[in-house]
C-alpha cells in the first residue's frame, strides 16, 4: 500500500483479607474508581457559545463547532485534537475561520502546543470550513487527493498537500495514520487512526449509536458497509471511535454503521 511517513513493602510479603469485612469498603473502591474513569472521557476542557472541546484521554480531545443546514437544521460537527511532547495536530476544522481561531488559541495558548498538520477528512465544509485559519497561522494542510480535486469544483478552502492512499504523520514521537478505505459518506472520506490511543477518528462516514444516515448527496450507499467492514479488519482493537456527529463510543459504532448500510438481498 502506497504511503509514507512524515516527521513533523517487602516483596514477597502476604497480606491476608476478610471478604466479609472488606466487601463494601472494595465496592466502594471500585465505584470510585468506575466514576473517575467516566468523568474523565467526559471532561469538557473548554466552552463557548461557538466552540465546544471535551478530552477523550490525557493526550486526545475531540472538538464540536456547529453548522447552519437547510436542511438539518443547526448541526453539531466533531473534529479531533491530538496532543503529543509539545505538538499538536487537528483533523477536521471547526465549520468556519473565527471558530478555527478560537480553537488555535486553545492549542498555543492555553495547552502550549505548536500546530504542526491540519488533515481533512473529506471536502464538505463541515470538515474544511475553517481551513483558512489554520493557513493564516502558517500551518500545512494534507487532504487525499480525491479531496483537493473535488474541492477545487467547490467555492470552498483547499487543502495543500494531498496524498494517494495513506499518509503517516509523527506528531510528538507518535504515529498519527491517515488513511484510505475506499467511498461511503463521500467517494474521498478516509480515516484517522493513533495507535497509541487504541483511536480511530471516522468523520461522517461512522454513525453515532442509533443515528439516521444523514445527507447522501455525495455517497456512495452501496459500498459504505463494505467500507466499514475493511476498516474493521485493519483495526479490530478501537477503544475510542469518534463519528462525525454524536456521541463517541466503540467498535460498536462501526457494527452500527456497517449494519444501516447493508444492501438487502433480492
Amino acid at each position: 500500500m502506497k504511503g509514507k511517513v512524515l516527521s513533523l513493602g517487602e516483596p514477597n510479603a502476604s497480606v491476608v483479607v476478610d471478604p466479609k469485612k472488606n466487601t463494601v469498603f472494595v465496592c466502594i473502591i471500585l465505584t470510585i474508581l468506575a466514576l473517575g474513569c467516566t468523568s474523565q472521557k467526559k471532561t469538557v476542557a473548554y466552552s463557548s457559545d461557538t466552540l465546544k472541546i471535551v478530552a477523550l484521554s490525557k493526550n486526545s480531545f475531540r472538538h464540536i463547532s456547529y453548522l447552519s443546514t437547510n436542511d438539518f437544521g443547526k448541526v453539531a460537527c466533531n473534529g479531533y485534537i491530538y496532543l503529543k511532547n509539545g505538538q499538536a495536530i487537528v483533523v477536521d476544522t471547526p465549520t468556519d475561520d473565527a471558530t478555527a481561531n478560537e480553537l488555535i488559541r486553545w492549542i498555543s495558548e492555553e495547552k502550549k502546543h505548536t500546530l504542526k498538520a491540519v488533515v481533512i477528512n473529506h471536502f464538505h465544509n463541515d470538515c474544511l470550513g475553517g481551513l483558512g485559519a489554520f493557513h493564516s497561522e502558517g500551518v500545512p494542510s494534507y487532504a487525499n487527493k480525491a479531496t483537493i480535486t473535488l474541492a477545487k469544483k467547490e467555492d470552498v478552502p483547499i487543502p495543500q498537500n494531498g496524498f494517494d492512499t495513506q499518509l503517516a504523520l509523527n506528531i510528538g514521537g507518535a504515529i498519527v495514520l491517515n488513511r484510505y478505505f475506499g467511498e461511503a459518506h463521500t467517494t474521498d472520506n478516509i480515516v484517522t487512526y493513533v495507535a497509541s490511543e487504541e483511536l480511530l477518528f471516522g468523520g461522517c462516514m461512522v454513525k453515532s449509536l442509533n443515528a439516521k444516515k444523514g445527507y447522501l448527496g455525495d455517497a456512495n450507499t452501496n459500498e459504505w458497509s463494505a467500507t466499514i467492514a475493511k476498516i474493521k479488519t485493519a483495526y479490530p482493537g478501537l477503544k475510542i471511535v469518534i463519528p462525525g456527529h454524536g456521541n463517541p463510543g466503540g467498535m460498536e459504532l462501526l457494527n452500527y454503521t456497517e449494519t444501516l448500510f447493508e444492501i438487502a438481498a433480492p
